[in-house]
């Protein structure tokens, strides 16, 4: 996308989460992002939420990229050293146990 339709786009989204009732900003869809995925989200906020996941790329990206995050901790935190896969980072799982210790 060239640049000025990239800077047109964001100041429509940015228009539209900010003037249109029922939408969530950015900021926004990040608080709700552990809540949605508890499904502890009432029905209303998970319209809201899900509604913003449809129009944001960016955060539909941030999702997935938080998705992704807790199966690494899941699988760092239930495997042995052997076990965990070579593409995950060395530093992502020293960052993970050392997460664990102080919880």
């Amino acid at each position: 996308m060239k640049q000025h339709q990239t800077g047109w786009w964001h100041w429509l989204k940015g228009f539209m989460f900010r003037h249109i009732p029922a939408m969530i900003s950015c900021r926004e869809f990040e608080n709700f992002v552990i809540d949605y995925l508890d499904g502890e989200l009432n029905s209303r906020q998970q319209q809201r939420f899900e509604s913003h996941l449809r129009m944001c790329r960016e955060c539909r990206e941030y999702l997935q990229a938080y998705k992704r995050s807790i199966d690494i901790d899941r699988a760092v935190c239930t495997m042995d050293d052997e076990a965990v896969p070579e593409n995950v980072p060395e530093e992502l799982i020293r960052a993970i146990l050392e997460a664990r210790k102080n919880d």
